[in-house]
């Protein structure tokens, strides 16, 4: 006899297969936690399955006999529950010098923009060590080194220059502290290891000969590019792999002898690896994986290659992929922080759902439950259970919550991350090939056995955007395809080529398949002509939403035949599972025993415009998931660092009239600003005037623009029969540089919109479909003629980044329409203002709560607040609120005047603030549009600060002004203390190239919470470059970046710290800094103390001067500049 086992090891129940060697197929399912009667799944579902064919009675806790078993193969959430419950080992992270701080300040940005307390998931390690080392880009450092300088040549051929070795001394004085704390498992990550890794190595030496149980080095879990995500990884896996090699321990301690039985795991890739290699970053999604693996196998048609959506709700978690024909290398993803725990008369699963909805029938579920595994689901305990929950979301117990979920992951499913790899050439496809030959031979494969599918990681000169392309390749000369392929999938993807850029190759891999001959697919036996229509076991009461609970068939699989057909409302059941078939869908039986369910096309045909509160969730995540996936596809084909890296851009859908209906969750100033820009272009062109094929650029104040290097790019959307545009698509992304007095375009001397670049009103940058590329070259040199000033720097840059924005209005537009041809453009217009009067209704809501607070405290609903900028002028704001209406005038009466300087804030960018800090103010999760400012009279005196003449330089305003705006809204509501208040932006560069960055700062304490430290705040969520990139492209060496301890401001809530960031500049260059809080410290509330104001330092010759929160010179070779962003304010006195 011999037995092999495939085990899916899921959160609440553990499904095993067991293949016989008379080819019968047995299934079982156990449950995953039931430690009175089992310490582990797998190894109880085996043991029942050798007692039973055996005869012989095996006693739980025994060691189980392997002469039977001939494999074991499991997919298991060991790695994800371990990291979603934070039940990994205790780390201690080994980090560069200077760096300490680097994953608590991660890329800076927040995940939910619009939360007053910001919530990021902590990091994984305890403790953190920073090792004396240094290594530095020589191609960036040449002019600042030294003739003695240690220059080494890295495994990619670049060369490196090694400026500090590896302090061992240090390092082991440090470590033996490290070990003193109980510490057992450690991870190394140094800057630029993935390509010079002997310090990492050195450092992972010297730990082993301490005696730590586990040694993660990052170049060896994830070498590329990127020391952020690259710690992360690394972390993960010193965090996760003690409690994988716990578990396979334990597992393996459940048998005699596993020596002679194959033993694989899946990995988070799809692939089996050895139980020895199964390690905790490869292991995060081995259960999915299994999921996405069989889907490709079982659904997906080669005859009508039509993409497959693979939807696995299991009673704890629900697990959604996507296949279309080929898997994709997806390097980053991201798991959220959520604990999952099996049920145990505790917290309800969907199993408890579909069984008081009478989809799930008792005496057809296995018995594993109770204190001996041996009793039936407790239909009444789930309803009694369903009753309490209930009460708490009473207005929703009419519908079905399973229909939510027919709609919702659709839109989450289109937005699979693409590929993201590197690579090298042919000859290293055979040396890798031969490795993983010998690798899979070990494991009893032969050569017939094994396929090999070549990768290459190919991107275009000064992009990051590289595409995985398999080809299959015999003889050198075959490479040549790979360049044909990358254009294709380019093209496809990004609706255009760069036919002027070199293709670049960052790695090869190649993917090595042992396939084992094991499939049980078996063709079953045909129903005749007079059994085509399956007949009922039985019939049953069963829910669902319209019809509430029907009379419903109950069908057997394991008696079904090949071609029957059975009619909905029905429950076709197996030993294991339940399939539940709608009314009006139809299911048939495929020779091969699947089950193949027809939705009804009546489904849907109750849809109309009346509001429906399932649908317009369903129709806000619908809006919302288009202006994502716009995002994703300027993300990628971006080539400058502003939006490719930093994510310096926002995209959104816009109604007919321009009124905006739904954005991604990008940056805040742009998002309440853009619908300014599009009602300008109808106004200014008229809606008769505008044409399919048409695009318009435009960035000026007049023309709804927030400050001059953000581009909006506005593409209509037409659909059949309409003469005019029944949707607008627009994106707004900030340019590296657009000419104007300074490389980097935000010149803090500007004293004339005119020095700040080139501006663009309306400008047909598409006339019905061809691109107009000399004329926008024109307007790009235009600043030149600007006494002082010069044209854009890197016009070709600009063009490309262009494209790229067109490129996503035009997915944009794919998508509406899409949506449009889905449930008709009557019910999806209805629906857009639907949303935008759920938007108002919930502003009103909070306005009338607001006001009838204060009037209880004063007497009056009215509230005002003020705080000045840095140059003392003052933003006042005065808010009545009609309590009665929900309705808000906001006041700006008493306003400083318009400053000689470029902190002039325009229009849009007062309208955007108020629009954020609204949102911010309901605290409920709607989408930022149009009607939230309905019940808001906005008064802005001509001449000021916040509304300033039409030439008067504005670059300042959107960047800095806008943040004291948030100050000042929110110290007039009384809601929160200051945060940093300013977004720090730091611009360098010269005539070859330009770089620009905000960086983070404090956050501000609420009541019942402490302010983030090294955050982005309001205005802006912009990312910070990766430290590996900014030194692998520019002129500078990160010298330090880390928090600046003791600046949040102290209270009973504390403020959050700002951080300090110091940059040696290796060249002469031209620096420009704009900032805020330097003068006027962020203020505390209810008693909370001021966060510290910040610095800016130039340290030159020894010296350490203050430069002030404005400048812009020339800064030298040595130089460095030390930046010290302010802390966020405290709320309440301190205890």
């Amino acid at each position: 006899m011999s037995l092999g086992f495939a085990i899916d090891r899921g959160g609440t129940f553990t499904d095993v297969i067991v293949f016989k060697p008379n080819s019968e197929v047995e299934v079982l399912k156990v449950l995953s936690v039931d430690p009175s009667n089992y310490s582990d799944a797998p190894t109880e579902a085996i043991r029942q399955v050798l007692e039973r064919e055996s005869g012989k009675k095996i006693p739980r806790g025994v060691p189980l006999p392997t002469d039977s078993i001939s494999w074991i193969r499991m997919g298991t959430t060991v790695a994800t529950n371990a990291l979603l419950e934070r039940k990994g080992e205790r780390i201690g992270l080994l980090i560069t010098k200077g760096f300490k701080d680097l994953l608590f300040i991660g890329n800076q940005s927040r995940p939910k923009i619009f939360e007053f307390n910001i919530q990021i998931p902590e990091v994984l390690y305890d403790d953190v060590i920073e090792v004396d080392e240094r290594v530095l880009i020589l191609d960036q450092t040449k002019e600042l080194i030294g003739e003695e300088a240690e220059i080494e040549t890295t495994i990619n051929g670049l060369q490196i220059v090694v400026e500090k070795r590896l302090e061992e001394a240090e390092l082991k004085e440090n470590l033996k502290k490290l070990k003193e704390k109980g510490i057992r498992s450690v991870a190394v990550l140094f800057l630029h290891s993935f390509i010079y890794p002997t310090h990492e190595k050195r450092a992972g030496d010297i730990a082993k000969a301490f005696g730590f149980d586990y040694v993660s080095l990052s170049h060896q879990v994830m070498p590329m590019i990127k020391v952020v995500p690259r710690g992360f990884t690394v972390c993960a896996d010193a965090y996760l792999t003690p409690k994988i090699m716990e578990y396979l321990d334990g597992f393996q301690a459940g048998f005699t002898d596993l020596s002679n039985v194959r033993v694989n795991f899946m990995q988070s890739d799809g692939g089996l690896c050895e139980m020895k290699s199964f390690r905790g970053s490869r292991a995060i999604l081995s259960g999915p994986a299994g999921g996405v693996v069989g889907i490709a196998t079982t659904a997906y048609k080669e005859t009508d290659k039509k993409p497959v959506i693979g939807f696995d709700m299991g009673g704890t978690s629900t697990d959604v992929c996507r296949y279309s024909g080929h898997l994709e290398h997806v390097m980053e993803t991201t798991t959220a922080g959520i604990t999952i725990q099996a049920p145990q008369n505790g917290y309800l699963t969907v199993t408890d759902a579909n069984l008081v909805l009478g989809r799930i029938l008792p005496e057809y579920f296995p018995k594993i439950f109770g204190p001996n595994a041996d009793e039936p689901l407790d239909k009444e305990a789930s309803y009694k259970a369903m009753e309490e929950i209930t009460k708490t979301i009473n207005e929703f117990m009419e519908n079905d919550p399973n229909s939510v979920n027919q709609k919702f992951t659709v839109e989450e499913v289109r937005t699979v991350e693409e590929v993201a790899n590197y690579a090298k050439i042919y000859s290293q496809f055979m040396d890798l090939r031969a490795t993983s030959l010998a690798g899979l031979k070990t494991q009893g494969f032969s050569e017939n056995q094994i396929e090999t599918k070549y990768f290459m990681h190919m991107r275009y000169e000064k992009t990051d955007t590289a595409i995985m392309i398999s080809y299959d390749i015999e003889k050198p000369e075959d490479l040549i395809y790979f360049n044909e392929e990358f254009r294709k999938t380019y093209r496809r993807e990004f609706g255009f080529v760069l036919e002027d850029r070199n293709i670049i190759i960052d790695d090869v891999r190649i993917r090595t398949r042992g396939k084992s001959g094991c499939h049980v697919e078996k063709l079953i036996d045909k129903a005749p002509v007079d059994q085509k229509l399956a007949r009922a076991k039985s019939q049953t009461l069963v829910y669902f939403e319209n019809a509430k609970f029907v009379e419903t068939g109950v069908y057997l699989l394991e008696e079904m035949l090949a071609g029957q057909i059975i009619n909905g409302p029905a429950l076709l059941i197996d030993k294991n599972s339940t399939i539940v078939i709608e009314p009006s869908s139809t299911v048939t039986i495929t020779p091969h025993g699947n089950v193949e369910l027809q939705i009804g096309n009546d489904v849907e045909k109750d849809l109309t415009t009346e509001v429906d509160p399932i649908r317009l969730a369903i129709f806000s995540n619908r809006f919302m998931s288009i202006a994502e996936q716009m995002g994703r596809i300027l993300q990628r084909t971006a080539i400058s660092t502003n939006i490719k890296e930093r994510l310096d851009f926002s995209c959104a859908l816009f109604a007919p009239d321009g009124g905006l209906i739904a954005n991604a969750p990008h940056i805040p100033v742009h998002l309440g600003g853009m619908q300014y820009t599009v009602k300008f272009q109808i106004d200014h062109r008229g809606i008769e005037n505008i044409k399919e094929g048409d695009v318009y650029l435009a960035n000026h104040p007049l023309a709804g623009g927030c400050h001059l290097p953000d581009f909006t790019v506005i593409t209509p959307v037409f659909f059949k029969g309409h003469e005019t545009p029944v949707f607008f698509i627009a994106n707004r992304g900030h340019h590296a540089d657009i000419g104007g007095l300074v490389p980097g375009s935000m010149p803090p001397n500007a004293h004339h919109i005119d020095q700040e670049g080139a501006s663009f009103i309306s400008f047909k940058l598409v006339d019905e479909g061809v691109f107009q590329e000399e004329k926008l070259i024109d307007a790009l040199k235009a600043p030149g003629k600007v006494p002082g000033c010069s044209g854009a720097r890197n016009i070709g840059d600009n063009i490309a980044d262009l494209n790229a924005q067109i490129a996503a209005n035009r997915k944009g537009i794919q998508l509406v329409t899409s949506l449009i041809e889905e449930y008709s453009l009557d019910v999806v217009h209805a629906y857009m203002q639907h949303i935008q009067n759920t938007a108002e209704l919930c502003v009103r809501e909070m306005l009338k709560r607001v006001g009838r607070q204060v009037l209880a405290k004063t007497g009056k609903s009215q509230l005002s607040g003020e705080d000045y900028m840095d140059d003392g002028t003052v933003i006042h704001l005065t808010v009545d609120i009609d309590i009665e209406e929900g309705t808000a005038v906001f006041d700006f009466e008493g306003t400083g005047p318009e400053s000689y300087s470029s902190c002039n804030a325009p229009r849009a960018v007062t309208m955007s603030a108020i629009t954020y800090c609204l949102r911010c103010l309901v605290e409920k999760d709607i989408p930022l549009n149009n009607g939230c400012l309905a019940p808001i009279k906005i008064l802005i005196p001509e001449g000021t600060i916040l509304s300033p003449s039409a030439t008067a330089p504005v670059v300042a305003g959107n960047v800095l002004t806008s943040q004291r705006l948030c100050d000042v809204i929110f110290k007039t509501f009384d809601i929160v203390a200051a945060s940093q208040g300013c977004m720090n932006n730091l611009v360098f560069g010269d005539d070859t190239c330009g770089y620009y960055e905000t960086i983070a700062g404090g956050a501000g304490a609420g009541n019942g919470f402490d302010g983030r430290s090294g955050v982005h705040t309001h205005m802006t969520n912009t990312r910070i470059t990766d430290p590996e990139i900014l030194e692998n492209r520019f002129p500078v060496v990160l010298r330090e970046w880390k928090l600046r301890e003791g600046s949040g401001g102290s209270g009973k809530w504390k403020g959050g710290d700002g951080v300090v960031r110091q940059l040696e500049f290796t060249r002469r260059l031209t620096m420009s800094l704009l900032t805020e809080r330097r003068a006027f410290e962020p203020y505390g509330l209810h008693g909370g103390q001021n966060g510290k104001r910040g610095l800016n330092l130039l340290k030159r010759n020894g010296r350490a001067v203050n430069i002030g929160s404005k400048a812009s010179f020339e800064i030298e070779k040595g130089d460095v500049l030390c930046i010290q962003t302010p802390g966020g304010g405290g709320y309440g006195r301190p205890e």
